[in-house]
């Protein structure tokens, strides 16, 4: 196949209605952006802080995202999803090296997160109502993560839905009694709900999908938002699935992450959990969605899950064009980088504790920020029965729950 680069894309949102955004070029190897007139006459702010709403052509300020806007970064895969296109495009002769960030968008078309889509389309499509077997595609993964096969690539690359995050995941429709998981990106069946469903890396414990599962049950009770959850049993071991919340039913909903509405690099533990309020406070308006991120803040901190990065904290737009704080999601046991917290708390990283979260919620004036944090305080004690209801070995169990014990003796 002979390659010739992606120079051009329209953007498209695909909510209620579709509406076309406007176009991405790319001009000597510069990304530039203009909004479609009727697109800024409808007043929907898409990436207020990086990308007003305004005429004109935008070129990116900074290499955050490799010369790429936040909000179309935010569609594109990382990890799984990005190494699944890179050894796509290998099979046709086309180096991972050549494609260009246009040409990674045009590989999600209509498949992404959110509810922007991109043409030229160049995704592939899955067939409807094809029954999965989670053993035989996590079996699959990590073939493709050992990089010995070929023939199961176009597959695991439709399953994938263009999803971030290192571990390997799809994209499914699932059965209200959970007995039955097909492919998720036909229109959905009557029925089915839009989940997601990750598998264990090679690094990870062989319980992994049983912790996240019950780091899920603690959070909710914590207080913490989150969408439904569940553990997908098999004979072999359990699969951690959610919900999706960029989903009602087939309506998407726009998504936009922290990372990608400030141009935080994720990859770099430079964010403070000050920061991460004062935005959802100046976004939302609303002290109640304070609160929710405080909350979230203070579940991450005392049951260590140290991998809070800018790209785990995201905001919805509702249908009333207003943003609200995102449900919690990648919530599970991390040492985070160099074992300290990805997202400071009071500018403290290596051991944030409840000093740091009781002065977090004092200086965004947050009035419950005391039973908020007593609250997560509680229900995080609870790790072992949270552990034992998922099915977590006894040996994590133990693990986890010294570095719990640590982080809650944290000043």
């Amino acid at each position: 196949m002979t390659y010739t680069p992606t120079e051009l894309l329209t953007v498209y949102l695909e909510a209620a209605e579709r509406r076309k955004v406007g176009r991405l070029a790319l001009r000597q190897r510069r990304t530039l952006f203009e909004y479609d007139p009727a697109f800024i006459a409808s007043g929907i702010e898409l990436s207020p802080i990086k990308l007003p709403l305004k005429s004109g052509v935008f070129t990116v300020p900074d290499m955050v995202f490799d010369g790429l806007f936040g909000l179309f970064n935010d569609s594109l895969p990382d990890g799984w999803g990005r190494l699944l296109i890179d050894r796509t495009v290998e099979k046709h002769g086309i180096r991972r090296g050549q494609l260009n960030a246009l040409d990674r968008l045009a590989y999600v078309g209509h498949n992404g997160m959110g509810a922007l889509s991109y043409e030229p389309d160049l995704s592939e499509n899955a067939a409807a109502d094809q029954p999965l077997v989670l053993d035989k595609l996590a079996n699959e993964s990590a073939i493709i993560l050992a990089g010995e096969s070929e023939e199961v690539f176009a597959e695991l690359l439709r399953l994938n839905g263009s999803s971030s995050g290192a571990r390997p995941k799809i994209v499914a429709q699932v059965s209200a009694d959970k007995k039955e998981i097909i492919h998720g990106q036909p229109a959905l069946k009557p029925g089915f709900e839009h989940w997601m469903i990750k598998f264990g890396s090679s690094h990870d414990p062989k319980d992994i999908g049983a912790i996240e599962y019950a780091y899920s049950l603690m959070a909710k009770a914590a207080g913490v938002q989150m969408p439904e959850t569940h553990l997908f049993r098999t004979r072999k071991r359990g699969y951690f699935g959610i919900r999706r919340f960029d989903r009602q039913g087939d309506l998407r909903l726009h998504m936009h992450s922290l990372s990608g509405l400030i141009h935080a690099d994720h990859r770099a533990p430079t964010l403070d959990y000050k920061t991460v309020l004062s935005v959802v406070l100046t976004l939302t308006k609303n002290f109640l969605e304070a609160e929710r991120a405080y909350a979230l803040a203070c579940f991450n901190v005392l049951a260590h899950n140290r991998d809070d990065h800018a790209k785990n904290f995201s905001f919805l737009l509702n249908a009333k064009n207003a943003w609200v704080f995102s449900p919690a999601y990648d919530l599970t046991f991390s040492e985070g980088p160099g074992g300290e917290q990805s997202t400071m708390v009071m500018g403290e990283g290596r051991n944030p504790g409840i000093q740091q979260l009781t002065a977090l919620g004092k200086e965004h004036g947050l009035k419950k920020a005391p039973a908020i944090l007593d609250k997560v305080r509680k229900a995080v004690a609870q790790w072992p029965r949270h552990a034992q209801k998922a099915g977590v070995s006894d040996k994590s169990i133990k693990q986890i729950a010294a570095s719990i014990a640590a982080s809650n003796k944290a000043k």
